[in-house]
């Protein structure tokens, strides 16, 4: 399964997103393949779901995958509360 987190510059807070979801995923069982990326490289890029702040998220609405918005980037159990329903229903 792969996932694509998206941010303004790519760089910092995608990246810290998506070691969090690698981690959440595997304490579940689950193995993630992802991408960590800024908005204009999301577009039109090949996932099962992305996940983005709900500013970014909002701009992804029109992409072939589901979109998790994220309110508190920094807040785990948000993350896992909206992440691993999603890994579920794709496995």
């Amino acid at each position: 399964m792969k996932v694509v987190t998206v941010c303004g510059m790519g760089m910092g807070t995608s990246l810290m997103m998506l070691m969090e979801i690698q981690d959440i995923a595997k304490k579940h069982g689950y193995k993630i393949e992802g991408e960590a990326v800024d908005l204009s490289s999301a577009k039109g890029k090949k996932c099962d779901f992305f996940v983005a702040s709900e500013e970014i998220a909002a701009q992804l609405k029109h992409e072939n995958a589901l979109v998790v918005s994220i309110k508190n980037l920094i807040d785990k159990d948000e993350i896992e509360r909206k992440v691993i329903p999603v890994i579920e229903s794709l496995k």
